[in-house]
């Protein structure tokens, strides 16, 4: 078993190929050629935090992992990131253990970013006029770091509860591409921006179905467990088109089951946004139409960044000895 940690996957990163191995991941849901049993979740209220267990292969792959990722929201107060955790690579012929990637949290924070990004690519309007990003955390750092192979768009507005957060985060120097200012309010943010990307770990509505204008794009990815939830459920009833990572998932979590639970949509409505790469008549149609995308994670996509790093580690490390 090789053990890698969180500073060597950094620099083993390659963009082109991550962008790559999650876009498959979509297409290999869909397409069912993956198992992915239910995740599992813990719960902890003092200090709030959880952690998700997730699992899974692909048919025709050669391996299985099992990622632990752990969000404890008071961590920042302490002075520790609010996320953690490690995945473990395996050989599916075998179990052996292939890799124990001591990422701290870095891999799932990447592949969500990814995941955007690809979402982005398919289902955004042609032409992006600004970039709304709710949230001023590690995920919203990454969601527009990973935007930039998307779109040409750089012109970002950010909100975030706290103002000096939001605009501390204006100023990050990895984000300089960008042509950063703070929005006053959501009202501000859904005014200005059509592709809107919600990041938060909020357990009521921020955004609200009046404020969304014609040819909004929204990815929301802050709703990835019980309790949690970024978007107003009428906001679904104004969507054309509403894209899931996952049908069964998002059916129980995330901001597509609250609409779901309201009798607001039908299950039949939710398009994966694997089946939306592999069929290009599902996409939208204009810019001018609203779309809705429900990330959840789905262990197939941590498979493939597992992969992804481990081979471009194991390279690495080949070209050292």
């Amino acid at each position: 078993m090789k053990i890698f940690y969180r500073d060597e996957i950094e620099e083993a990163v390659d963009y082109s190929a991550i962008l790559k191995a999650i876009e498959e991941s979509f297409s290999i849901y869909s397409q069912g050629e993956a198992v992915i049993p239910s995740p599992a979740a813990l719960h902890f209220e003092d200090p709030p935090g959880d952690c998700h267990i997730k699992y899974g292969f692909a048919k025709k792959g050669d391996y299985y992992v099992v990622k632990i990722a752990s969000g404890f929201s008071h961590n920042p107060q302490i002075g520790l990131p609010s996320n953690n955790g490690l995945m473990i690579l395996f050989d599916k012929k075998t179990g052996e253990t292939m890799a124990l990637l001591l990422d701290k949290g870095y891999l799932t924070d990447i592949r969500t970013a990814a995941a955007g990004a690809v979402t982005a690519k398919y289902l955004a309007p042609t032409n992006v006029t600004s970039i709304g990003i709710v949230g001023t955390g590690a995920q919203a750092f990454y969601q527009l770091q990973w935007l930039k192979f998307a779109t040409s768009c750089r012109q970002v507005m950010v909100w975030g509860r706290d103002a000096a957060k939001a605009r501390q985060f204006c100023n990050h120097p990895d984000l300089q591409d960008f042509q950063m200012s703070v929005a006053k309010d959501l009202d501000e943010l859904t005014a200005s921006c059509n592709l809107i990307v919600t990041t938060t770990t909020s357990a009521h509505p921020l955004l609200f179905a009046h404020q969304i204008r014609a040819g909004t794009h929204i990815t929301a990815v802050g709703a990835d467990d019980v309790g949690k939830q970024e978007l107003d459920p009428f906001i679904f009833t104004k969507a054309d088109h509403i894209f899931v990572d996952s049908r069964r998932q998002c059916a129980l979590v995330g901001d597509t089951s609250y609409a779901l639970q309201k009798g607001l949509i039908q299950e039949k409505q939710m398009i994966e946004i694997g089946e939306a790469i592999l069929n290009p008549e599902l996409r939208r149609t204009s810019d001018d139409q609203i779309t809705i995308a429900d990330l959840t994670g789905v262990a197939i996509q941590d498979l493939q960044i597992a992969i992804q790093a481990y081979q471009a580690l194991d390279l690495i490390n080949s070209q050292k000895d």
